[in-house]
């Protein structure tokens, strides 16, 4: 399948944000199209928005991303250093997983933004980016923090940050993933 892609940023958050491709855009505040540094060349990349997201129309604003600031921060990055984005860039009702078909329409603006990017290294936050993104076979209690070379581009998935509120005995691990990334871009050589 062939995608005609936009090679305008403005262009291309514009028309996102005025995407009615699915049921979210009817329940939506904000479309959370991403935040950060677009030249970055590493990309986070997260499920959808939540509560605080749609109000805010960013991604990773509540507790959650409050969590990956501090992630962050003990690897010298900021947001402002990386460009974080979602699978969908509308928030589920009641912060349910997005379903494979609001994914599967979603998914090209995500398609469009690593296209204009071109990051080297992508971190998908949670199962449900990792299992869109990396491979539907991967299991994150498993695979978390192993680096896959897809296209030449180096992908990592994690726990969601959420998880980890959720069972903070996870932490260490995701600290330790976050390790890696931090190995991984010195080993690129990539300039933050």
């Amino acid at each position: 399948m062939s995608i005609n892609f936009i090679n305008n940023w403005k262009e291309l958050e514009i028309k996102c944000k005025n995407c009615t491709r699915c049921e979210l855009s009817k329940t939506r505040t904000n479309v959370v199209f991403g935040y950060g540094n677009v030249n970055s060349k590493i990309l986070f990349v997260g499920e959808g928005p939540g509560f605080h997201e749609d109000i805010q129309g960013k991604p990773f604003v509540g507790r959650s991303g409050k969590l990956l600031d501090s992630l962050l921060e003990e690897i010298n990055l900021t947001r402002e250093k990386i460009y974080i984005a979602n699978i969908v860039k509308c928030r589920p009702p009641e912060n349910r997983d997005p379903l494979p078909e609001e994914q599967e329409l979603c998914i090209n603006w995500l398609r469009n933004q690593f296209y204009i990017i071109k990051p080297k290294i992508v971190v998908a936050l949670g199962r449900i980016a990792a299992l869109k993104i990396i491979s539907p076979n991967l299991k994150i209690t498993k695979d978390h923090g192993i680096f896959l070379l897809k296209k030449q581009t180096w992908f990592m998935p994690t726990l969601h940050p959420a998880a980890v509120l959720r069972n903070i005995s996870k932490k260490p691990d995701v600290q330790s993933d976050f390790q890696k990334l931090k190995s991984k871009i010195i080993e690129l050589d990539i300039i933050i």
